[in-house]
């Protein structure tokens, strides 16, 4: 009896001490939910960095406590991680920088606020030079408008606003190296936008890339994009769209049916899409819809056209992994409101790849592209042009550390005139940080 009573005794003041102790960051709070920190950890845990909790997994739905999150992030602050991982890892030791000197980590040289404003950018150089083939003839040169010789100078500033939300922004500076034209030195603000982070729910306000951005649609637009799911996640926005930054329209065209002439500065933009991305297979359905007066061409008779009013292009892609080195991936898209030129498609094996980070590093491509004018927002390939289909090789190099260099060929035919060929030759030089 008297061993329980001064074993309870005992107990009582150790917790007591330790309420004292732990008192100002109440360790044993609930982590809630929705916190960011979970997304951090769970890719750090796929980084291979961090453990997760004990069997790498947050114990089913249950939330942690901050005191258990403190001791995963100790665990991966002991692994001097370098580059993305490094940063996560500083965010999250900012954010339970009690919890971790009261495991013992110091953290002393740690801002919780250091890290609001995170600058990254790139410099590069891009050559680019096309030759046609007319009705047999040799090929030669195109005119000027197809050859690049340009440098771009590039900062993508992100800053927190608070655990969800987070402005971001680019600003390019872009230079003609062959009639030093461009920007004539002026920075312009290319795209500016608050995005909100609440688990499996992300919405976007401002100026940002456009779903679809890595093949048809590869522009910014001003509008808002709501998205929500994991592994199936549907993607909605809606706002308007330059016409310069559409691939193909008649901004001043002639309707040799309707008699008038058409323009407008601007489109109504909307999308929506429905992908899945799990394990080795990863694919998707979408929907693009622009609407303005004289955007695409309805086939009437010969040589005689209607110009109409919208865009409604449907695409599917899909891709898959077959091991860690080798990847399959392709789309189709189709123009629902066009008679010409409304199909496009790509399929594309790759095999490695460069990755900034690591020197030495490398990758290789092939594929085939057709690329229907009708059906694409805007294309993102550098090889093969629009209204036209052919084979794309290309490879990839880290020559050293966040320097990476790509290599495109592009041997291709029209689809307007089956007799104009072209050869492109693509090379961009990237300096990452």
């Amino acid at each position: 009896m008297k061993k329980t009573l001064v074993s309870a005794l005992t107990t009582a003041l150790v917790v007591g001490a330790a309420s004292t102790t732990f008192a100002a960051a109440n360790p044993f709070t609930d982590v809630p939910a929705d916190h960011w920190a979970y997304d951090a950890v769970s890719q750090l845990a796929a980084d291979g960095v961090i453990e997760g909790y004990g069997d790498s997994t947050f114990k089913g739905n249950r939330n942690i406590t901050r005191y258990e999150m403190a001791q995963m992030v100790a665990k991966a602050m002991a692994k001097n991680t370098s580059g993305v991982d490094k940063a996560l890892v500083d965010k999250l030791a900012a954010e339970f920088a009690e919890e971790l000197n009261n495991l013992g980590v110091r953290v002393a040289n740690l801002e919780r606020n250091a890290d609001k404003v995170k600058w990254n950018g790139v410099a590069e150089y891009t050559f680019t030079e096309a030759r046609v083939n007319n009705h047999g003839a040799k090929f030669t040169a195109k005119d000027a408008d197809h050859d690049k010789n340009n440098v771009l100078f590039r900062l993508e500033p992100s800053a927190e606003v608070n655990n969800h939300w987070h402005v971001n922004a680019r600003l390019d500076a872009n230079s003609n190296l062959k009639t030093d034209e461009g920007d004539n030195g002026k920075v312009s603000l290319e795209r500016v936008w608050a995005q909100g982070d609440y688990g499996k729910f992300q919405v976007k306000l401002g100026k940002f890339a456009s779903m679809n951005d890595d093949s048809i649609a590869d522009t910014a637009f001003s509008g808002a994009e709501a998205s929500f799911g994991k592994d199936v996640k549907l993607i909605l926005g809606a706002g308007r769209l330059s016409m310069d930054d559409v691939a193909y329209h008649y901004a001043t065209a002639w309707d040799s049916v309707a008699g008038v002439h058409h323009s407008d500065a601007t489109a109504n933009y909307q999308y929506a899409g429905l992908e899945t991305n799990k394990g080795k297979l990863s694919a998707g359905a979408y929907w693009h819809h622009l609407n303005a007066d004289g955007f695409y061409k309805k086939h009437v008779a010969a040589d005689v056209y209607r110009m109409t009013d919208e865009a409604n292009i449907w695409m599917l892609k899909a891709g898959y992994k077959f091991s860690k080195n080798v990847a399959l991936n392709g789309f189709y898209a189709q123009d629902a409101s066009s008679d010409i030129y409304k199909k496009a498609g790509s399929i594309e094996l790759d095999y490695k790849g460069a990755e900034q980070e690591n020197k030495g590093t490398w990758g290789a491509w092939a594929a085939y592209r057709h690329l229907g004018t009708n059906a694409i927002v805007k294309s993102t390939y550098d090889a093969i042009d629009t209204n036209f289909k052919g084979w794309e090789l290309g490879a990839n190099y880290t020559l050293f550390k966040n320097v990476v260099t790509t290599f495109r060929y592009g041997n291709e035919k029209s689809l307007v005139d089956s007799n104009l060929k072209a050869q492109t030759y693509f090379g961009r030089v990237q300096f990452f940080f």
